[in-house]
């Protein structure tokens, strides 16, 4: 049976933020779901209880055996493991794309000290500004394709309250214990990505901008590797027990395959002159 993918956005941005990937992965015959948490914010804290139940509403109207693979984009990443462990359905993989990283158990803080003084000055009646108004223009415009991507981007956002990046996020006792990557875009993140390699994660990395997964041209990719492909299959993943990595040359596209056990794995492809192109490999048979 064939995974169905649930992408989460940052709080802090909006569903659009991963729309393309899902029409690609949906024109290429895979479901893809994006909840919104865009009301994450609205009332009293704590607030992460709201993103678990948003995604569980999203879900919930899907048949009960069907696996799920959760792909959390930047502080999505923190939600992850209380998502998952607010869920019927059974996860078969993690994917963090240039993502906060949960801790191992406890709880974890939305936002470091460093960067809660910067946001404390921005604060009004404990509101804060829209996430692209915190940084100079120079940080924002190179994140956006065009001006109607960032208009929409943009248009989306919510003003969360101050609070909401003072809150802990607690972490179920063995979170981590399926198959989890790390894909990695900006240099912000690389500390990230390098502690995901060191618990024994997978790590990929695609170089851009935070947002890269709307800057780019995104095509999804669905070779079956029982099958074969027209061109050179990865491995069999369905004999896969634990993430694997693998990257060669192919046609002038380098790629890397982050695989997530149980004949499921993400592919990032960068084609030469062309962009990136975002896509997913299964081994399962329909």
């Amino acid at each position: 049976m064939k995974p169905v993918f649930v992408l989460v956005h940052s709080p802090s941005v909006g569903p659009s933020t991963w729309r393309p990937v899902a029409d690609r992965l949906t024109a290429a015959g895979y479901q893809a779901r994006v909840p919104s948490l865009l009301n994450v914010g609205e009332g009293a804290p704590p607030y992460w209880p709201r993103a678990v139940d948003a995604v569980r509403g999203d879900v919930g109207r899907l048949p009960g055996d069907v696996p799920l693979v959760l792909v959390g984009h930047s502080s999505a990443g923190l939600f992850l493991p209380a998502i998952r462990a607010g869920l019927a359905h059974r996860v078969i993989g993690s994917v963090f794309v240039d993502a906060a990283l949960p801790a191992r158990n406890g709880s974890t803080q939305v936002a470091s000290p460093e960067l809660l003084d910067f946001l404390r000055p921005k604060a009004v009646d404990g509101r804060l500004p829209r996430w692209t108004d915190w940084w100079d223009e120079a940080d924002v415009a190179p994140m956006f394709p065009n001006e109607a991507t960032r208009r929409n981007v943009v248009a989306e956002q919510p003003r969360l309250p101050l609070a909401y990046y003072e809150q802990g996020v607690p972490v179920p006792n063995g979170w981590a214990d399926h198959p989890c990557s790390y894909l990695l875009f900006s240099a912000p993140y690389e500390e990230l990505a390098a502690e995901a390699h060191d618990r024994g994660w997978h790590v990929a990395h695609m170089p851009g901008d935070h947002l890269h997964q709307i800057i780019t041209y995104i095509r999804s990719l669905i070779p079956r590797a029982r099958r074969g492909t027209s061109w050179n299959s990865p491995p069999d993943l369905s004999t896969q027990s634990s993430p694997v990595v693998f990257s060669e040359q192919y046609s002038g596209m380098y790629h890397q395959h982050v695989g997530l056990g149980d004949g499921v794995g993400v592919t990032v492809w960068l084609g030469v002159g062309v962009g990136v192109n975002v896509g997913v490999t299964t081994g399962v048979e329909d």
